[in-house]
Parts: structure tokens; sequence; C-alpha cells
């Protein structure tokens, strides 16, 4: 048996150009083809108008004196703005910095000072936050912080600014940028401590971006519903990214994710693809008028974010008309994606594996001392190539735990590569389940129970034990109309799975701890379990 290591070749050569220069290649060669479509606001724009705009918005920065390098903030769910911005900063050699919307303002001003941003653009407010309050408050504790620009309030006042702008003076600064420039820094999530800047260059998430689309055909008569977060790599890259570099539509349905306007924006704009995580297609799947929906448009879209449960994308393929659906794997760290599955790949190993290897990139399974293992071997997936990021900002210590001397990243998910180099995911490592010396994938078991047909979605953790160490945990959202039990489901286990596999527990909830991109939040649905159930402190597994 060969040993777990793969390299994507590849026919396409990587693009050795900027953000800015792809864009005005794709306007270009499709300047009448509709570039953005913002449903919830009224907004439309060609890529030739599209690109006018970046060019009012790029002017605008630098009369504030935006200089290449500068950290520029933006704080806000998904609008037409956000857009405009991503592609106006690179243009000028400026770095985004994304920021999460659920932020408070700890975590607001922890950002905009470890990242020394100069300019904030912001929404005045999203869900309970109100996020003007929070940057005035900001302002006194964060020194370099000089401009803030509200979309709603003085957004229009600021392009309108950068008239006096010459495109001299503009195309000066255009001309200076390289694409190993950063371009993008990303907060990661981690649950434990501050978060930590991805920061990405203009070749990782370009050529990220470009290499999703060649797997999904996608051509410039494709237009691809975007209800994933930009803030994250998922709505920005696999979305904006992969759009602009094959002279896509983009579709914005909502400022934040919604199942009903959602599926009325695929059918409305005809969209060709769509994407979202396996919670936003469970709820899009489980909307009361989903029949009434027009899907024929339909042809690809990507699943990515966590596991796709096998039951779920067996339902996403026949009653979305999504025939050619793409599984995608990997981490902001990565740019993220690692892994895709490809138009016609066997429905065993669309439903079972997350695909193999991108093109131009390299992957590994190591066990615990780093060596490679044998294909078929559990072990710690590793990523190297064009896609890794340069660095977490101003963070070497940390730097140095994931991104070895090598250049491998060091994902932290556990993974097992077959004969033929399609890559399964077993889950994280912190996330095994071991109870009395067995270990135990909530994966497994996850994908188990969703073969009952009453449960909606269901999720494991591992809570402690005095007996066994851990034990298993289901949390379940059950099919409206339906009621279900502890007994009723465990009878259902028994015979059909392991013993040590069937939950001990059993919580039944109407949602899940989530961050607003729509990942699980297990850590704190292990913290309101061992309040609840009155459980002390489990101890490591590591």
């Amino acid at each position: 048996m060969p040993l777990s290591y793969v390299y994507g070749t590849s026919d396409v050569p990587l693009l050795g150009q900027t953000i800015g220069a792809n864009l005005k290649r794709t306007v270009e060669k499709y300047p009448h083809q509709e570039a953005l479509v913002c449903v919830h606001q009224n907004y439309r724009a060609t890529y030739q108008e599209f690109y006018n705009q970046t060019t009012a918005v790029a002017k605008a920065l630098l009369l504030l004196g935006a200089k290449a390098g500068d950290r520029i903030g933006i704080w806000s769910s998904n609008r037409y703005e956000w857009v405009l911005l991503q592609f106006a900063t690179a243009r000028i050699g400026t770095i985004l910095v994304n920021i999460n919307p659920a932020y408070r303002t700890h975590e607001l001003t922890y950002v905009l000072n470890q990242s020394e941003i100069r300019f904030i653009f912001s929404s005045l407010s999203f869900k309970s936050s109100n996020y003007k309050e929070m940057v005035e408050y900001a302002k006194e504790v964060c020194p370099i912080l000089e401009h803030e620009i509200f979309f709603d309030e003085n957004w229009e006042e600021f392009v309108n600014n950068g008239q006096d702008i010459s495109d001299e003076f503009l195309h000066s600064f255009e001309e200076h940028v390289q694409f190993d420039d950063p371009v993008n820094i990303q907060y990661t999530s981690g649950t434990t401590g501050f978060p930590k800047g991805v920061t990405l260059s203009h070749h990782n998430i370009l050529n990220n971006g470009y290499f999703i689309g060649i797997r999904l055909k996608y051509t410039e008569k494709d237009r691809v519903c975007i209800p994933v977060p930009f803030y994250h790599c998922f709505g920005m890259v696999i979305g904006n990214m992969c759009c602009v570099a094959h002279g896509a539509c983009m579709v914005i349905p909502n400022d934040s994710f919604d199942p009903d306007i959602t599926l009325k924006a695929v059918s409305d704009e005809k969209c060709t693809s769509l994407y979202g995580v396996p919670t936003m297609f469970i709820a899009e799947l489980a909307v009361k008028d989903f029949d009434t929906y027009d899907f024929s448009s339909l042809r690809t879209g990507v699943m990515a974010g966590s596991v796709c449960p096998p039951e779920i994308m067996k339902k996403v393929e026949s009653l979305m008309n999504i025939k050619e659906m793409s599984i995608c794997y990997g981490m902001t760290e990565t740019s993220p994606v690692s892994t895709q599955t490809l138009i016609g790949t066997p429905l065993e190993k669309q439903v079972s594996t997350v695909g193999t290897v991108q093109d131009h990139l390299e992957i590994k399974i190591v066990d615990e001392n780093g060596r490679t293992l044998q294909r078929g071997e559990h072990g710690e997936l590793c990523t190297r190539g064009y896609s890794v990021m340069l660095k977490y900002w101003n963070d070497p210590e940390n730097t140095k735990k994931v991104l070895d001397d090598a250049r491998w990243m060091h994902t932290g998910d556990m993974a097992v590569m077959d004969k033929d180099g399609y890559i399964t995911i077993s889950g994280r490592i912190k996330d095994l389940i071991i109870r009395g010396g067995e270990n135990i994938s909530p994966k497994e078991i996850e994908d188990f129970l969703y073969t009952y047909t009453n449960i909606l979605d269901v999720q494991i953790i591992g809570v402690p034990s005095e007996r066994f160490g851990e034990e298993v945990m289901a949390w379940v959202k059950v099919r409206k109309g339906f009621v279900l039990t502890a007994e009723e489901l465990e009878e259902y286990c028994k015979g059909r799975i392991a013993h040590y596999k069937v939950p001990k527990y059993w919580k039944f909830v109407d949602e899940f701890p989530m961050t607003i991109s729509g990942k699980i939040r297990k850590v704190e649905m292990r913290e309101i379990s061992m309040k609840e159930l009155g459980l002390g402190h489990v101890k490591s597994s590591q």
C-alpha cells in the first residue's frame, strides 16, 4: 500500500496575477455580463459597471490617505458595498481585514489593535448589535483608527469625495501591487484564547477561487447564489473570487442566511449554483413552501464548512436538482479549499469523502510524530502549496505551531486517504470521543442517526464520565409535527451500532449553538450539557 501522500497535477497553470489585474481581464472579456446582484438592496451591476464602481471606491480610499499595506477593516453582513471594497482594496495594495459580524466590543477592539486598522467600514447595526456605539467606544482605546465610514450614513459621501483623484494617481498604486503581497486578514474563531489573524495573499485566494471554479465547470453563463457570509472564506473566495475569475454572476440573496429568501433568490434569479454549509441545506429542505420554488436552473453548488451527512447530500441532489454538487474541504489558513469532489464522482465517493486534492496542492496524512502514514490509516491531514497562508498576523509563535519548516500546514483534522487518493474527514483531533479506551468518531454516529426518518439534524459530543472518561451525548432536532423519545432512539441504535457508540444522554432542541458562518459550536454544547447534567471537567484525551 502506498503512502498517504498526493499532489494535484494540472494542465492549467497557476495565475501569476494580482486580483486587480484578474478583475480587469474579466471586465475586458465580459463587460456587459451581469456581475453582481444584491436582492435585498435592489442592486444590479454589469462587470463594466462593477469595475467602474470599484474604481470610485479605490479613489476615495486614496483621498483618505490609504497607502499600500494599510489595514482596512470591514464589519458588516453581506451587502454589495462589501464586494466593492473587497476588490477596491486589492487594486491599490491595501489589506482588507474581515471582522466577524458576531463580535462584541471586546473582540472588536482586539482585532482593531492587533492588525492596526486605520479605516473601518461598518453597518450601523446587525441583529442585536449596535455597531456604531461599539465603534465609537473602540475609538477611545484604538489609537491607530483614523476614519470610520458607515454604509447607511456616509458611504455615498465617501465615494463621491474621491472624484478629484486622477486615473494616473490610481494607476501609480495599482502598478506597484505584487501577487505575493498580503491582501486579506481573516480572524479564526478559535475555541480558546484570542482569535488569530490568518494573512492571505493575492496569489492565495485568487488561485483558490479560480481552481474551485474549474472543478465546478463555471463559465460566464453561471449565476451563483451566495447565502454564506463574506467575512469568511466561503463567501469571499469560494463565492466572490471564484465568480469573478470566471466571469460568473454573484447573487446575494440577503444580508444573512434565511432559507426562504435563499430559495426565492435561486428561483427568481435563475441561479445555476447554490452554496451552503450542511445546516443551511437542511433548513432549506425543511422550508414549508419548498415545492413552490423552481429549481430547474440549478446545476451545481458547493457544500462545505463541516462534514456533510450522506442522507442530506442525497436529498439535495434529488429534490433540489443539484446533480453536480461538489463537496469542498479546507480551512481559512489554506485559502480555504484543499480537496474537492469532481463533477462525475461516483455517488458513494460524493457522500462519503471530501474528494481529491485540489490542483497544484499537496496533501499528506501523518501520525502524532509527523511520520507519513500508509493509505487507509487515520492521522492528521496536512496541506502544502500555493494556498497556504503567509502567516498569522504579528503572531510568529502561533504561526510556528501550525506551519512547519517545510511549509506544511497542520490542519488539526483527522483524515484517511484511500487507494484512489480520496480523502475522508473523521473529525477534529480534539473532537474525538474516547470512552473506556475506545476511540469514537462523532461523525460516524451522526451519519447513522441521520438515517432515522424523523430526525432533522443531530450533533454528537463527548461529556465527562467518572467510569469511562467520556460518554456519548446526542443533541437532536426533530422534524416539525413529530415527537421522539430517548427510549425510541436507543431502541433504534441497538444492534445497529456498537453499544459503546450508543448515546448515553439525549437532548432535544430547536436549534444548535452556532457561529454566524453556520458552524456548530460543540464547545458551547459541551459546556451547556455539563452544567445541565451536573458533570465535572473531562480529562484531556490528548
